[in-house]
């Protein structure tokens, strides 16, 4: 008998080499994903980011535009 390997690979090794292309696929496609969603929620952040400072600006332009209401005098609570 011949110890030598055939010249066709088997129907075993077919599958598993096309498993593993398609494992190889879908990993990457998947890393893809996640560096898009990584993208944009860094996009989101900013833009949120940027919508809160100018909400905090003209806030701080506002209190600091309005005048400031005297302290009201305390009276003194007479006993009963």
């Amino acid at each position: 008998m011949s110890a030598r390997k055939s010249a066709e690979p088997s129907v075993e090794s077919i599958a598993r080499s096309e498993r593993r292309r398609v494992a190889a696929e879908d990993g990457a496609r998947a890393i893809a994903d996640a560096e898009k969603h990584r993208v944009d929620v860094r996009k989101n952040m900013a833009r949120l980011r940027e919508l809160r400072e100018a909400k905090e600006a003209a806030d701080a332009s506002l209190r600091a535009s309005s005048p400031v209401p005297a302290p009201k005098k305390r009276t003194r609570k007479l006993p009963r």
